[in-house]
């Protein structure tokens, strides 16, 4: 039986909405981000207490003192104590390192010491994957390594959080599809932005991204390409790799052309997962496929043997115990490529995220203490160990 002529009129044309709602969206995440950050001002990076400035450096609280007594550190406030920006931190690291005579404390990679490329990935959506490299690139940066975010994300959910909306701030060209792409191709160079976090850079992410996607197809089929589109990445990452120890990649969630391409670019691979049943269950169709196609590109000459991979517990709740029988279920089932800490779930990590901030940029006085002791300590453990997996390769202690 054929619909009326009515309930077609009454039918709702979808690209209409979406394209609707779209704009309006837009325009109101525009105004919600002029009201969080007004259009003269600018993100910054909060100062650090005395003992998370030594844990950042990696010394003890008693000698940073008498280090900063000796003139080296930040003059101290009305009531006598002491803030730490992360330039001073890097400043009091130079100061360390030429009293020692080594380079101890300043952690740029030495001679014979390759670039690591972390590529951070996940099928399934919510599993912290974006929260996970923002983080991760933030504490390297702090630590005083120094670091290229690359948002390859189309979402750019790394680029908002880290200051750069992507519908206003990144043009046309701007991401590493600028660079990446198979026509008049710009130098990655060009592309990097500094952020407010000294030591971090960004590759920025859009819609655009999307285009690698659609262009590769075409590219493969008319033989025109001259570089294969999983070499691409890490093509133009070797352009600058001189200039930073580690880069930090926010792979898409899903399994297309630019996830391959930051595999076969990346040093080392960290899978995100939720333990739920369902994303377990869907962690083993995308473990499934990618062992697949990574078979396929390596025989095309792809790269697909890595320093270290691990899988990364995200969103965890210690007293839920479905959660912990799941986690106790993939390790029995991975053994030690499972990092050893889990990231904690945490409403300080989420209602930082609600002003596009991470945990390291927001201040404690804004949560209750011990909620944001819990989920910084855990993401400083994460992170630490993440951080000893990349000193080992490097055959630091």
């Amino acid at each position: 039986m054929q619909p009326s002529l009515a309930l077609q009129d009454d039918q709702e044309h979808l690209p209409s909405l979406l394209a609707t709602d779209a704009k309006e969206l837009s325009y109101q995440l525009q105004q919600h981000q002029a009201k969080i950050f007004p259009p003269l001002s600018q993100k910054t990076i909060r100062t650090f207490s005395p003992a998370e400035a030594a844990a950042f450096i990696g010394i003890g609280e008693g000698y940073l003192r008498q280090v900063a007594a000796d003139g080296h550190g930040p003059d101290p406030l009305a009531n006598g104590r002491r803030l730490y920006s992360a330039i001073d931190m890097d400043r009091i690291r130079r100061v360390l390192d030429e009293r020692n005579g080594t380079p101890k404390y300043v952690p740029a990679r030495r001679p014979g010491e390759k670039l690591q490329i972390v590529s951070v990935m996940n099928f399934k959506g919510g599993s912290g994957k974006t929260t996970t490299a923002a983080h991760l690139a933030q504490f390297m940066a702090l630590r005083g390594y120094r670091v290229l975010a690359v948002d390859l994300d189309p979402q750019a959910s790394l680029s908002a959080l880290f200051g750069h909306q992507p519908e206003f701030d990144v043009g046309e060209g701007e991401t590493i599809y600028g660079a990446i792409r198979y026509e008049a191709p710009r130098p990655i160079a060009d592309i990097v932005r500094a952020t407010y976090t000294p030591n971090l850079h960004l590759i920025p992410g859009n819609l655009e991204l999307m285009e690698f996607e659609h262009e590769t197809p075409k590219a493969m089929a008319s033989g025109t390409a001259e570089t294969m589109f999983f070499a691409r990445i890490g093509e133009v990452l070797t352009e600058i790799e001189s200039l930073y120890d580690v880069v930090v990649i926010d792979c898409p969630p899903q399994l297309g052309f630019l996830t391959m391409s930051a595999l076969c670019a990346a040093t080392s691979v960290l899978i995100t997962v939720h333990p739920q049943m369902l994303d377990v269950m869907s962690m083993s169709q995308f473990l499934t496929m990618t062992s697949e196609l990574m078979s396929v590109v390596e025989k095309a000459g792809g790269r697909t043997s890595y320093d270290w991979m691990r899988y990364l517990v995200t969103r965890f709740e210690p007293n839920d115990g479905p959660q912990s029988q799941m986690t106790g279920f993939m390790r029995a089932i991975f053994g030690n490529r499972m990092l050893h800490n889990a990231m904690v779930k945490s409403t300080a990590v989420a209602d930082a995220g609600v002003t596009k901030q991470t945990l390291y940029e927001v201040e404690r006085s804004q949560f209750t203490r011990g909620t944001y002791d819990r989920a910084l300590e855990s993401l400083n453990l994460v992170n630490g160990e993440i951080e000893a997996h990349i000193r080992s390769t490097w055959g630091r202690r």
